[in-house]
């Protein structure tokens, strides 16, 4: 058995996973996430902003000392969309070095591929469902990225698709609430992006949808009600289309003041979950049609159990 953390760097938020590897699975010791948004105005301006660095770089200063607590052997940090797209990125994976250097010399967070992140994420969404609901196609809905995966046992098809809650919301919805216009250029946006995925998956041959990331289970929280957010009720819940799209269509019109005092919803994910929610929207429409899904699986489990697992 060895002890390991993964990190996983993305445009909204950083997360730390320590945990136990036997036999190919895990045991978690420690699980955490910060909103950080790293990818704070790389849209328009391509390159990390310094508080959103400055930000980071506190978040993983606290994740070392984590790591050093629990006599972590082994490290592996990953960043995935906003750290594609910059001009500034030597900046961010010197601090990674110096960071996390001093938990494993020679550790440094790695910038992957739109399809490393998709396997990666299916790895650890579909560890602990039924085979016989596969083919699954699990979705990765980040703040810059949205990762759209078909597989049984392993991976047949995925696509990282450039779009996200952070990236969508900072590109057309401006307003609070959003406007018509708004939501309407941001759903050509998502509908673009998605007639490139749906090119190169063929979902329809899905028989289960799972979910993954926050939008998804912030989502899920809200269609079963909770008023403060449970991950253990969360986990592997199942969300009918009519429940789901209801809590889409409440959020796209509400403002940040109402979406801020809803329980279960993270205060780094208030100004965002709107873009996440049209996407999830779109989503639900082709997944509905082509493949006849009528329900959302959501997974707490997702790129960060995948990254674990692959350091054993």
């Amino acid at each position: 058995m060895s002890r390991v953390a993964a990190v996983d760097c993305g445009t909204n938020s950083i997360r730390l996973l320590v945990a136990d590897v036997s036999d190919g699975r895990l045991r978690d010791v420690h699980r955490e996430m910060r909103i950080v948004r790293l990818g704070q105005g790389v849209d328009a301006t391509g390159e990390f902003a310094p508080e959103a660095l400055a930000r980071t770089h506190a978040a993983l200063v606290d994740y070392a000392e984590v790591m050093r607590r629990h006599g972590v052997g082994a490290v592996r940090m990953v960043a995935t969309s906003a750290a594609r797209d910059v001009s500034n990125r030597e900046q961010f994976f010197a601090m990674t070095s110096e960071v996390l250097g001093t938990v494993v010399p020679g550790a440094v967070a790695e910038v992957i591929t739109g399809a490393e992140e998709a396997e990666l994420s299916f790895r650890g969404a579909v560890g602990e469902l039924d085979s016989a609901e596969a083919p699954f196609v699990v979705v990765d809905l980040g703040g810059g990225s949205t990762e759209v995966v078909l597989g049984s046992g392993d991976v047949t098809a995925g696509y990282s698709a450039n779009i996200g809650c952070v990236r969508l919301t900072e590109r057309c919805l401006r307003s609070d609430p959003p406007t018509d216009d708004e939501i309407t250029a941001a759903r050509q946006v998502v509908r673009d992006a998605l007639a490139d995925v749906l090119a190169a998956v063929p979902v329809e041959q899905a028989h289960t949808w799972v979910g993954v990331a926050g939008t998804m289970t912030t989502l899920a929280a809200l269609a079963h009600k909770m008023t403060t957010y449970d991950a253990d009720s969360i986990h592997l819940s199942r969300v009918p289309f009519d429940d789901l799209l209801s809590v889409c269509a409440e959020l796209l019109a509400m403002t940040r003041q109402q979406r801020a005092a809803l329980g279960p919803m993270h205060e780094g994910r208030v100004d965002v979950i709107g873009g996440g929610a049209l996407i999830v929207q779109e989503l639900a429409a082709v997944l509905g049609e082509r493949a006849g899904i009528s329900e959302l699986v959501v997974s707490e489990h997702d790129i960060l159990d995948g990254i674990a697992l692959s350091i054993a």
